[in-house]
């Protein structure tokens, strides 16, 4: 696994979506793939038909991309795995818009959490950038929390399974009412709630 030298700047971009005037605004966001998306992830995220994939970061081989980019606009963040991998961002914040109004800010980072509360340079980032909600990856543990305000959502991995934990992804959407976010397992294609 390729190490980030400790003295190498992060790069930090901007991105602005426009929401669907009428219809609700459906982002798919996955992490972890390893190089390797799980057979049915294709099926699961076609069915969704996304407006917009959103990777979190330990892409490997960039083909992966390719793939999801056949399905829907990719935007993807570097992860450790990805250290030396070039035109990539470690992290982004991204504004969705409705009628050139901001409705919400969030920010798409592989690592940014410690247990269940946020790493303190990525709370200092998130509230730099307005960010409500922080959508990350790097553990494959399928998380939803809050801390501090900030919403933070792990969709899991849709790579090669590790341990026992489920193949996930998560469903980021946002209508008239709200924002809503899920865990959709990969192997079935249905929600996926934690055991208990």
């Amino acid at each position: 696994m390729p190490a980030r030298p400790r003295s190498a700047r992060r790069v930090h971009v901007s991105e602005v979506l426009e929401l669907p005037e009428q219809r609700d605004f459906h982002a798919v966001v996955v992490a972890d793939t390893h190089s390797h998306p799980h057979p049915n992830a294709r099926n699961v995220i076609q069915s969704l038909a996304p407006d917009v994939i959103l990777h979190a970061g330990d892409i490997g081989d960039l083909a992966v991309l390719d793939q999801l980019r056949e399905l829907a606009p990719v935007l993807a963040v570097r992860g450790n795995i990805d250290a030396t991998t070039p035109g990539l961002a470690d992290s982004m914040d991204i504004e969705l818009r409705a009628g050139g109004q901001r409705r919400l800010e969030f920010l798409l980072i592989h690592i940014a959490v410690f247990g269940p509360k946020l790493r303190a340079e990525v709370l200092k980032l998130a509230s730099a950038h307005a960010a409500r909600l922080v959508l990350c990856g790097h553990s494959h543990v399928p998380f939803l929390g809050k801390d501090k305000g900030i919403v933070m959502f792990n969709p899991g991995s849709i790579g090669p399974r590790r341990f026992n934990l489920p193949i996930t992804l998560g469903l980021l959407k946002v209508s008239p009412s709200g924002v809503s976010l899920r865990h959709i397992s990969c192997e079935t294609g249905e929600t996926w709630l934690p055991p208990g």
